[in-house]
């Protein structure tokens, strides 16, 4: 099949990721995969919540989606008086793939937490969030490294994300909201940068789907996110490698 962008099914849409976008935040950054647009800002404050162990840190994340980022307005959560249950569970995925990669004792007794607020969507709102909400992590621990506030690195690896799905019965990587829409199989994938995998979401939308599918389909997103790693290290100042 052809697809609507042109692209090959083993290719990721256009990524570009901007560092330092709001000067405010410790860390942040724009992240654009195709036409989905997602500003992470990750603020660091000192104290960390009751529950975690004394001397340790927390990662944290927030998820949003501005009104106009779909195409049709969509209402705030703070009109509804709620946060929606598709928000609350997005930044819980984001928070607990930040997590994986910080060590919680060497970040001290302090609390990051990434802002992750949708400009426009078009498919893969929550995985370009994780992805550039390690960028806007890393540039504050960079921050607090330079300014003297922490004497260890506490990130141990990266993490970043894409989807894939079975459209037409054929696989394909980082799915648009035109192909996203008719998936028969739609699955968000979580990797470190050491290979691990973190999370997935798999769901036939359409049909089942066979173990040997599903496995597929982690290694088209294996590929695509090696690709994403490469440019988070290039952001971050880390090369290629």
């Amino acid at each position: 099949m052809s697809r609507i962008d042109g692209r090959k099914n083993d290719q990721l849409r256009p990524v570009e990721i901007i560092p330092g976008v709001n000067k405010f935040a410790e860390g942040s950054c724009l992240i654009r995969c195709g036409n989905t647009h997602v500003l992470c800002c990750a603020s660091v404050e000192e104290g960390a919540p009751r529950h975690v162990p004394e001397g340790t840190g927390w990662v944290t994340a927030e998820y949003s989606m501005l009104p106009r980022a779909n195409r049709e307005r969509s209402r705030r959560d703070i009109a509804k008086l709620k946060l929606s249950p598709r928000s609350a569970e997005i930044q819980r995925l984001v928070g607990r793939s930040l997590r994986c990669c910080v060590d919680m004792a060497k970040l001290g007794e302090r609390t990051v937490t990434i802002d992750c607020d949708v400009l426009q969507g078009d498919g893969g709102t929550r995985t370009a969030s994780v992805t550039g909400g390690f960028v806007a992590l890393a540039l504050a621990i960079q921050k607090l490294m330079a300014g003297g506030l922490l004497e260890e690195d506490p990130l141990v690896d990266s993490v970043a994300a894409v989807s894939a799905g079975i459209v037409n019965d054929e696989l394909l990587l980082d799915l648009c909201y035109e192909e996203d829409s008719s998936a028969q199989v739609d699955l968000n994938c979580v990797m470190t940068g050491s290979g691990g995998l973190v999370e997935l979401q798999g769901t036939g939308e359409g049909r089942a789907f066979t173990v040997e599918e599903q496995r597929a389909l982690v290694d088209l997103c294996a590929g695509g996110i090696g690709e994403l790693q490469k440019l988070q290290k290039r952001v971050l100042g880390g090369g290629d490698q």
